[in-house]
């Protein structure tokens, strides 16, 4: 009864690690691919809309971005 109990537990332990470490290797591979947005995409995007930000405009919306995470 004491040794079922102790390997729920242990298996519980296991699975949590096992699962935090493949979750983790799973968003750095993530995060590669898809890089959070920047000051340059930014400025990119705007000029794709046929203006040129100043960088007072680039760094607010920067800070919206960042308050809206």
């Amino acid at each position: 009864m004491l040794q079922d109990i102790l390997l729920v537990v242990f298996g519980l332990i296991v699975g949590a690690l096992l699962g935090f470490f493949l979750c983790k290797l799973y968003m750095q591979k993530y995060l590669k691919k898809n890089p959070p947005i920047n000051e340059k995409m930014i400025e990119t995007l705007m000029s794709g809309m046929g203006r040129k930000p100043s960088q007072k405009q680039v760094k607010q919306l920067m800070q919206q971005m960042n308050r809206m995470q």
